[in-house]
């Protein structure tokens, strides 16, 4: 071949791939209301705005699921845990890697377009990892959370940034891992920070423009609703306590909240209290932490909220994504939020008032005994060298779930058995330091002892373990679950060498995609939990897996260790 002719069909090649980038079409927000009717896309971090992370695609199929084989992998030169959900639009993927950095891939080759780099301050302090779970966008615009309590906007044909906003102070440890939300016309975000004594907000701002449209607190201020839930303290206290406690109260915000268009209605989990285990220098529920927060998607005003775990004092972040279905119960269509806790508890909420319609638990509790007539949890705290279940892990965590419309199971990824040996150590606040106010220990049954810790036991009982798999099922043990929302019951359970931290996606031809912290991508039968498929990834997947399809071929997408690994059929 040459010389002219090759270079020829390099520029050709190169025009017609920027072609492809170009050709995007506009993503308005009737697209986005009408998410599930784009099969082939991802357009939101759950999928679309319920957060069911049900995919319609069928292509793959129980029959066929074997021969899955790989099409294509991107891997980051950033190392570190990778946690965000890519979005795909008319076939180009768009994600976020470590710490804040876009690319733009295709999503059918993985041919890179752009990378977008963003400088974080070096004043920043977060917890817990340099953690970014993706982007939203609207029109031609990308949005991203930055570590340094950014919210950035970009152009999505060529990177170019557009706006940038200071959202809070990064050096106080305010910070911005949350994949965005749109709603209409504003982005929606949350604030990182639970442990440096943050006081947690959700904030909207005008994708236009970047000015911030409203705020609402997750710790309210004197003379709101809520406040009085922060209690004085009392004459006499024989430990330390906090008089304005509210004031670094914690109530963060880590993972995107889900939107119901009939309602008007966005609802966001918040996450612990400050301190998270000091809880006598703060006396009371303490209002709005570990709770589900309905609020206004036009003005941020409150509509309604439940507190999952007043008073938490076990770091009992809720977090969790909040899933939205119409779904019979007991008898009744019921506009349903469904929400798998990390205090080891499975809720239905009605979603449109707030009532608490069931609570059960999924995985071993004992904090709780179980609930009163108006759905507020009866605690029973474990005296001082007795586990508390769950553990700090708790039973599910920031990883995404899903629901399918075909099997109407909600499927949860769990960590079961894991206790822990909470205890309290009083301090005061300073700006910009460790606010947690712990002395915990990991709790692992010895046969014949069952209160005794197993010396060393907090080296395999982290949340990142080493590249030597050391777990056993002493020290507790991940599974998938498959809940039944209309009783809290689990029709099957999907056990795993070790424990989880990935996400779930279904599709509609009843496959279960998901992954495990040993390295397998796991694809099982959504009705009835059987394994169908594993491939080895040679690395923790510690993120949410998706499906797409481009011109017609389904792909799955999942990320472990430092690769975003792409798998179709022949």
């Amino acid at each position: 071949m040459s010389r002219r002719r090759a270079c020829a069909l390099f520029v050709l090649a190169v025009a017609l791939l920027s072609y492809r980038l170009h050709a995007q079409s506009i993503v308005t927000y009737d697209r986005l209301l009408n998410a599930a009717k784009e099969p082939q896309n991802w357009l939101t971090y759950g999928g679309d705005y319920s957060s069911r992370r049900f995919s319609p695609l069928t292509q793959i199929t129980p029959a066929n699921v074997k021969s899955l084989g790989l099409a294509w992998m991107y891997q980051s030169p950033i190392a570190g845990s990778w946690q965000a959900t890519p979005i795909v639009v008319d076939g180009i993927m768009y994600l976020t890697q470590r710490p804040n950095e876009v690319v733009a891939l295709d999503a059918a080759t993985g041919r890179a377009f752009w990378v977008y780099r963003h400088q974080n301050s070096p004043d920043l302090v977060v917890c817990c990892g340099s953690n970014n779970r993706g982007l939203a966008i609207l029109g031609e615009t990308l949005f991203m959370g930055t570590l340094d309590a950014h919210l950035v906007a970009l152009d999505a044909r060529s990177g170019r940034p557009i706006w940038k906003t200071a959202v809070a102070e990064s050096g106080s440890g305010y910070s911005i891992t949350v994949s965005p939300l749109v709603v209409k016309d504003k982005v929606i975000i949350g604030v990182g920070g639970g442990e440096y004594g943050i006081r947690g907000f959700i904030a909207a701002f005008d994708a236009r423009t970047g000015k911030e449209a409203w705020r609402f607190y997750t710790v309210p201020a004197p003379g709101e609703p809520g406040h009085e839930t922060w209690e004085a303290c009392p004459p006499k206290s024989e430990t330390y306590c906090d008089p304005e406690a509210w004031k670094h109260g914690g109530g963060s915000v880590w993972v995107t909240g889900s939107y119901d268009p009939d309602l008007n209605l966005t609802y966001w989990g918040t996450g612990n209290v400050g301190p998270d285990y000091a809880h006598e220098q703060r006396p009371g529920d303490n209002l709005y932490t570990a709770s589900v927060v309905a609020l206004d998607g036009d003005t941020g005003k409150l509509k309604w909220h439940y507190q999952f775990t007043p008073h938490d004092r076990y770091d009992y972040d809720s977090v969790q994504v909040p899933v939205l279905a119409d779904i019979n119960f007991r008898g009744a269509l019921v506009k349903a939020l469904m929400w798998a806790n990390r205090n080891g508890n499975f809720y239905v909420l009605d979603r449109a008032t707030g009532k608490f319609l069931l609570g059960k638990p999924f995985v071993r509790v004992n904090w709780m005994s179980g609930f009163d007539a108006s759905g507020r949890p009866i605690q029973t705290p474990q005296p001082a060298g007795m586990p508390t279940y769950p553990a700090i892990q708790g039973g599910s965590n920031w990883y995404s779930p899903s629901f399918s419309t075909r099997t109407q199971l909600m499927y949860v990824s769990a960590w079961d058995e894991q206790g822990q040996l909470f205890g309290a150590s009083p301090l005061e606040y300073q700006e910009g330091r460790n606010f947690t106010g712990g002395v915990n220990q990991p709790f692992v049954p010895m046969a014949g002892e069952p209160t005794k810790a197993i010396p060393g036991a907090p080296a395999i009982q982290g949340l990142i373990r080493g590249p030597i798999n050391n777990w056993t099922d002493a020290a507790g043990h991940g599974a998938v679950l498959a809940i039944d929302p209309s009783t809290g019951e689990a029709k099957w359970k999907f056990n795993m060498i070790d424990v989880t931290d990935s996400g779930i996606v279904t599709t509609a031809s009843d496959l279960l995609i998901t992954g495990g912290r040993e390295g397998y991508l796991h694809i099982l039968d959504a009705r009835n939990g059987s394994l169908l498929w594993k491939a080895n990834l040679g690395a923790q997947v510690r993120q949410n897996p998706m499906t797409y399809a481009v011109n017609g071929k389904q792909y799955v997408a999942v990320i472990a260790g430092l690769s975003l690994t792409v798998f179709a059929l022949p």
